[in-house]
């Protein structure tokens, strides 16, 4: 009978193998005691928080709340200026024509008669100019250079045109912010008369600031020379007004 030979260093690497899956068995067990350990918690009662009584009675003065002052601010009104015309043009009364009554002369028959110091007829005078005509009445209005040979209708809408033109292209609109005027709409009214020459003269400016007012009148003096307005086949003085209107934002 033949008996086994055991090699011993087999044996030995048989046992490691088992001795390392049991500490790794023993190792698992201790981490998962001890992740389901709980230590106990005492629980702390609090006991009275205030232990000494105190008998002292406290009284409160009254509160009492002080109304906040608001200060009211007191806008004046805005003054709106009422615009009146710059001229007062009177109307003109006609004076009545002087009535001649012819003499009551009783003749007797066959007596010679003498007539003297009868009155003259008078004559009739032509009407002075009175001031200068409205551009509304005048028969004819004065024409820009650029709108000859049109009708009298055309002509006042081409009149209109040139002037709306002229204050467009030279009014200095960064005045009224360099200013510090309220926002809001502003005006400016002109009034000028066009001369029997066709030349401007007579300005009246009423603005709400003197700037302005130098403003206007400088585009008043580059209206060019006009051909003179026609009454009556004669050339007249004829009264313009010319509002200038903005916005101030």
């Amino acid at each position: 009978m033949k008996k086994s030979k055991k090699h011993p260093r087999k044996q030995l690497e048989k046992f490691s193998n088992i001795f390392m899956q049991l500490g790794l068995v023993l190792v698992l067990f201790v981490v998962f005691v001890t992740l389901e350990h709980q230590t106990e918690k005492k629980a702390q009662t609090i006991t009275d928080v205030f232990p000494e009584k105190d008998n002292t009675t406290y009284t409160m003065s009254v509160f009492t709340k002080i109304p906040k002052i608001v200060k009211v601010q007191q806008t004046q009104p805005r003054v709106i200026p009422r615009v009146t015309p710059l001229i007062d043009f009177k109307p003109v009364k006609e004076t009545p024509t002087t009535q001649v009554d012819e003499p009551n002369i009783v003749v007797p028959d066959n007596t010679p008669v003498v007539v003297t110091n009868l009155p003259l007829t008078p004559k009739k005078e032509e009407p002075k100019p009175t001031g200068p005509v409205s551009i509304n009445n005048v028969q004819k209005a004065p024409v820009f250079k650029g709108c000859e040979g049109l009708s009298e209708v055309e002509n006042r809408k081409c009149f209109e045109q040139k002037m709306k033109e002229l204050v467009l292209r030279n009014f200095n609109t960064d005045l009224a912010n360099e200013l510090g005027l309220r926002s809001g709409k502003k005006k400016i009214i002109t009034q000028f008369v066009i001369d029997q020459n066709g030349l401007v003269k007579d300005v009246q400016i009423r603005a709400p600031h003197p700037t302005l007012k130098k403003e206007a009148n400088r585009i008043i003096c580059k209206i060019p020379k006009l051909t003179p307005g026609i009454q009556n086949d004669k050339a007249v003085n004829v009264r313009y007004t010319l509002p200038i209107s903005f916005m101030v934002e």
